[in-house]
């Protein structure tokens, strides 16, 4: 039988839940498909948010030929069965690739002919930032579009769609449990309902701990995992770091996306300490890229030990968070006219630039903020 989050997927945009700044009325996929303009994008975004719901739609609009295929287990050859493909009817051919994260340089470099050429036009979807994992030529070919975990009420509306009774509880729990990810959500309902009939909160909690629901590495397990990974380096405890890794290698994780926790964890909980353990995890990452699984799994393990049993340091972090905070509050306060660029005649005469000292001790921030020490 075909699944519940399947059976209940959204088919045109008047279906479609979230994204509003995306799919709303004068927004750019919307407008895509109004116009039938026909061109390739990435779909950037946390999972279960409409990424595969949204390319449908789209190829749907512009009578397109859909293939879908995953880069966790396509190659060139599946790329090359769809290019070789009769195509009699002249529709265009949209390739809908998901995790395009997961393909390599040497697949990414293939496909790049078909798309630069317009034989495909290619939809990728993927949940890591694809200015890290989409190869520069083939980046600059598309368009990318970011969605957002859904909000609450966008959730609430979503599993009112599946159309099985859930008491006020058990929906706020469920929400609150899925985080953003409507597939997760929906495909709770179904195994809950599948397992023991009433959707409870004591149903749904035993549910997630039933062997029918196992390690998901898009579920919350994901990012429990995770989680437990950074706050064991951040504690200092290289044993709990290094087990954590290890159940994240065997759980079959992207390496990938875990060294690239590692260099945010250098510079947001070791910073000023060791300002070099930036430069360890940066390479700890190229390792990974250049070598893969499973030997990748030894540098990641010395990178773990090693960001462990450095001092740490927030202080450059929690000033930035600070003056991000003044940044919302304020607004653009105005620049001290001293620093100010001054490129014409008109700038200088407004003193723009005038009484520039580049080695001055007096504060350069805006004047409302004179006082503010940032960095502790």
């Amino acid at each position: 039988m075909e699944p519940l989050a399947s059976r209940i997927r959204p088919k045109t945009l008047e279906e479609f839940v979230g994204q509003e700044h995306l799919v709303g009325e004068g927004k750019p996929i919307r407008l895509a498909i109004e116009q039938g303009h026909i061109f390739s994008f990435v779909l950037w975004g946390p999972p279960g948010v409409g990424k595969t719901s949204l390319a449908r739609i789209y190829s749907k609009a512009i009578k397109a030929e859909l293939y879908e295929l995953s880069a966790v287990t396509a190659g060139k050859n599946d790329i090359r069965k769809i290019v070789d493909a009769p195509n009699e009817d002249g529709h265009p051919r949209v390739l809908f690739l998901d995790e395009i994260h997961r393909f390599n340089k040497a697949q990414q470099d293939f496909l790049l002919p078909y798309v630069e050429s317009g034989e495909l036009v290619l939809i990728g979807a993927t949940t890591e930032n694809p200015s890290f994992e989409v190869i520069s030529p083939l980046l600059s070919r598309l368009r990318v579009f970011v969605l957002n975990e859904l909000s609450d009420e966008e959730m609430s509306e979503i599993i009112g769609r599946a159309g099985v009774e859930i008491g006020d509880e058990a929906r706020e729990w469920l929400t609150a449990m899925a985080n953003g990810d409507a597939r997760q959500a929906i495909t709770m309902i179904e195994n809950t309902s599948d397992l023991y009939g009433e959707l409870t909160v004591e149903n749904f909690k035993n549910a997630l701990q039933s062997k029918y629901l196992r390690y998901d590495k898009k579920g919350e397990e994901h990012y429990n995992t995770i989680s437990a990974f950074i706050k064991s380096m951040r504690a200092s405890q290289p044993d709990a770091a290094i087990y954590y890794l290890a159940r994240m290698l065997d759980s079959g994780e992207d390496p990938k996306f875990i060294a690239r926790r590692m260099v945010i964890f250098a510079s947001e909980d070791i910073g000023l300490a060791v300002p070099t353990a930036l430069v360890v995890a940066n390479e700890v990452f190229r390792a990974v890229e250049t070598i893969g699984l499973p030997e990748c799994a030894i540098n990641l393990a010395h990178g773990v030990a090693y960001l462990c049993n450095c001092k740490k340091d927030r202080s450059a972090y929690d000033a930035l968070k600070e003056a991000m905070a003044d940044v919302k509050k304020h607004g653009n306060l105005p620049i001290p006219l001293e620093i100010r660029n001054a490129p014409t005649r008109l700038m200088k005469d407004l003193k723009y630039g005038e009484g520039y000292d580049a080695y001055t001790s007096e504060s350069l921030l805006p004047e409302k903020l004179k006082k503010k020490k940032y960095l502790k």
